[in-house]
């Protein structure tokens, strides 16, 4: 499989090595506005530059590509794909509407190409050790979930268009938020049924800097999602209560569990955990497009652009949102 990856930014060089390390895939165009960007990814691997995905794509170059853009581009370059009959994997948020993720999702099954939506916690090594730890039946069932997540929103800290409305679709919960809801799902086990949301500006700010959102799920688990910006310290924990134990689990730490005072480590951090969840993520996108049934489904990615668009409009009416009751498939973030 021959695979491009158009946006040269932030987690392409990820991309590029787990194409490097897994048979059956080679990278061979990268695609950056900036050709010197995109230049510093291909090189290593002798990939060929290009600075618009438009050609890269009619070029016939590539069997399949990563989109590594801001967030409101991914429907147009998902439907170029689908086009020339490229596959996708699209990094989070899907898109930016519940109406852009279903055209995508039509036009991928039109063309009979495959699209997969990037959800890099699915694939983290202490985030799978709880998943293991929950599946022994030792823990009992998930109660309760608080996600705690640092940020920083300050301008200046991050390019532009992170600030851009129109490009990003909002501010920390559209990017920051999409993890925490997506990995909350996955480890609650149910849709959420309810939303309710509050957001801060700060630091002169045109998006949500922080913000906080209380869910209920279809099977009775309550997450609350805490986002904060500028912290004296990195915060990223998970808190998942059971019914005969908790688990806290932290990117920079590992998985640690306690049942009846008694503590152990399930996953001990280690220098190579993310790129090995990019590797991963990319080879289980491979075996997508070979036929099996990708880890997070179309359906999943959806809900979670959908409990965006509830928080944003929770935190704007200052009332919790019922799915069942929200009709936002053409409504913008904001």
């Amino acid at each position: 499989m021959r695979l491009g990856i158009i946006g040269a930014g932030a987690v392409a060089g990820l991309h590029a090595h787990g194409a490097d390390v897994l048979d059956g895939i080679e990278l061979s165009a990268v695609c950056d506005l900036r050709e010197d960007v995109a230049a510093a990814v291909a090189a290593p691997w002798g990939a060929a530059v290009f600075t618009d995905y438009q050609a890269m794509l009619a070029a016939g170059v590539v069997d399949a590509v990563v989109i590594n853009t801001p967030h409101s581009l991914h429907r147009d370059m998902v439907l170029a794909a689908a086009a020339q009959g490229v596959h996708v994997l699209v990094e989070k948020p899907m898109a930016t509407t519940l109406a852009d993720c279903r055209l995508m999702e039509q036009a991928c099954a039109d063309a009979g190409v495959v699209m997969v939506v990037g959800m890099i916690q699915h694939f983290m090594a202490e985030k799978l050790a709880l998943q293991a730890a929950l599946a022994t039946g030792q823990l009992g069932r998930v109660l309760m979930i608080h996600d705690y997540r640092s940020t920083d929103y300050r301008p200046g800290t991050r390019p532009d268009w992170f600030f851009d409305k129109e490009i990003s679709g909002g501010g920390a919960f559209i990017n920051i938020g999409a993890h925490c809801l997506d990995r909350c799902l996955w480890v609650g086990g149910a849709p959420a049924v309810q939303l309710g949301a509050t957001t801060l500006r700060r630091f002169g700010a045109p998006v949500e800097t922080d913000g906080a959102m209380e869910l209920t799920l279809a099977n009775g688990v309550q997450v609350r999602i805490s986002i904060v910006s500028d912290t004296p310290d990195h915060i990223d924990e998970m808190l998942v209560v059971c019914e005969l134990g908790t688990v806290t689990v932290d990117p920079r730490k590992g998985t640690f569990l306690e049942i009846d005072g008694t503590r152990s480590q399930l996953h001990a951090t280690a220098s190579h955990d993310i790129q090995d969840a990019f590797t991963a993520q990319l080879a289980d996108f491979s075996a997508a497009v070979g036929g099996a049934a990708p880890s997070v489904s179309g359906d999943h990615a959806t809900h979670v652009v959908e409990l965006v668009l509830a928080a944003y409009r929770s935190a704007e009416d200052g009332t919790p949102v019922r799915l069942d009751e929200v009709h936002v498939a053409s409504s913008p973030l904001g």
